[in-house]
């Protein structure tokens, strides 16, 4: 794979962003599931339990369905994130999986976890 060509500090300012919004999904996570014990990324959302009765059974469950979908998208990026701290680790952060040329810096401080530059990610979204 080809090798990251940035500077440390912009790496380290990535870095600095890609842990803070980890650290901020992770909160917002803990706030409505539990981390599944058997995966690093995987969260299980909790079932809200406010009482017997017909209304309280069914904000439960209209709770629980709002919740599990946002569930769903947090460990999405929370995996993102974490494959781009990987990539920085391993000093290929920044390079396009697709045509191996680097990813523009503007998108990447837009999007800390682009994994393919703007024209690869146009044909790609053209394409489906």
């Amino acid at each position: 794979m080809a090798k990251s060509t940035f500077n440390k500090e912009f790496l380290g300012q990535i870095k600095t962003s890609l842990l803070e919004e980890k650290e901020r999904l992770e909160q917002e996570l803990a706030k409505f599931s539990k981390r599944n014990p058997h995966s690093d990324e995987a969260f299980d959302s909790t079932f809200p339990e406010y009482g017997d009765k017909e209304d309280e059974n069914a904000a439960e469950v209209a709770e629980y369905a709002a919740e599990v979908p946002l569930e769903e998208s947090f460990e999405k990026t929370l995996r993102d994130i974490n494959i781009s701290l990987t990539r920085l680790e391993e000093g290929d952060y920044g390079v396009c999986k697709y045509c191996k040329n680097p990813i523009e810096e503007k998108r990447l401080l837009a999007r800390p976890t682009s994994s393919a530059c703007v024209s690869c990610k146009k044909a790609i979204t053209q394409e489906v």
